[in-house]
């Protein structure tokens, strides 16, 4: 049986009012999941991934990221360098929208834009069009040998101000594959049990709640760390009320961490940035 995934125009009007839920502005993240709380999507729905071979991306963030494309094209948002959306102060007046009307609208500019453009003039690409870096980025992930990913992790922990980070790998040590000391401002120190997992598909809950009870009394903190993502009820395990908290880095987010390091991740800005995969240097850790 098919699991069907809201279209990205249906999403519209939700995405606009899960804005104003978070008061105007949110992480792309707390967006998709405020749309999932509004639309009351399904743990299954949340899950399909966008190209399961590939891993990643599920199919509703890839389309949320055309929702928020046509919504930005129309005026009604705007985003910052560092991933943060925001209500255009259109947006923030607009109470529903026609949604046939934006893509109407948006298809329209484009067809313009492109009639103007002068020949050899670089197209300008749309948020969802610039996915490429990041799927080919964990392809080279998913391929790397285990404990290379493991010191890959090591090498970003370190980059992100961990001291002390040792890979242990242990097996039957309930998935813990290292640890480290994370220290902020030079006055709090916290304990931090990492996980490494290179997945295509999703973690569920069940990880979550082994990988806790290997670190409790152990550790202050947990830290799982993906190449795939995090089902809805391992998002909601990570954060229960009375239990140790665990963060969850998704493959997403690893992707935009190792680009913010230059970990293997080269930028270069000439009309327009233009990100390359280092695949040798991947193969040299």
């Amino acid at each position: 049986m098919e699991i069907k995934v809201p279209t990205y125009d249906s999403m519209m009007n939700p995405l606009l009012q899960a804005m104003r839920d978070l008061g105007g502005s949110g992480t792309i993240e707390e967006i998709a999941n405020q749309v999932a709380k509004i639309m009351e999507l399904s743990n299954e729905q949340l899950e399909v991934l966008h190209n399961p071979e590939k891993g990643g991306q599920t199919e509703l963030e890839y389309r949320l990221a055309w929702t928020r494309t046509y919504l930005k094209k129309y005026g009604l948002l705007e985003n910052s360098a560092r991933g943060v959306w925001a209500l255009t102060l259109t947006g923030r007046t607009a109470e529903k929208i026609d949604e046939k009307e934006v893509v109407r609208f948006v298809k329209d500019q484009d067809r313009i834009a492109k009639e103007n453009r002068k020949e050899g003039e670089p197209e300008l690409e749309d948020e969802v069009g610039t996915s490429t870096w990041q799927e080919e980025l964990l392809e080279v992930l998913l391929e790397m040998d285990p404990s290379a990913f493991e010191r890959l992790i090591q090498r970003l922990l370190r980059e992100s101000g961990f001291v002390q980070v040792v890979v242990t790998g242990r097996s039957g040590d309930g998935g813990v594959d290292g640890k480290g000391i994370m220290r902020l401002g030079g006055l709090l120190s916290f304990h931090v049990f990492f996980q490494c997992k290179r997945y295509k598909g999703s973690v569920g809950s069940s990880h979550v709640r082994d990988f806790r009870g290997a670190m409790t009394g152990r550790a202050d903190k947990g830290l799982i760390i993906t190449t795939g993502s995090f089902t809805k009820d391992a998002t909601a395990e990570a954060t229960r009320d009375g239990a140790p908290p665990i963060d969850l880095i998704d493959g997403d987010q690893l992707v935009e961490l190792l680009k913010k390091f230059v970990l293997g991740v080269q930028t270069e800005v000439v009309q327009r940035e233009e990100i390359r995969i280092n695949k040798d240097w991947f193969l040299g850790i």
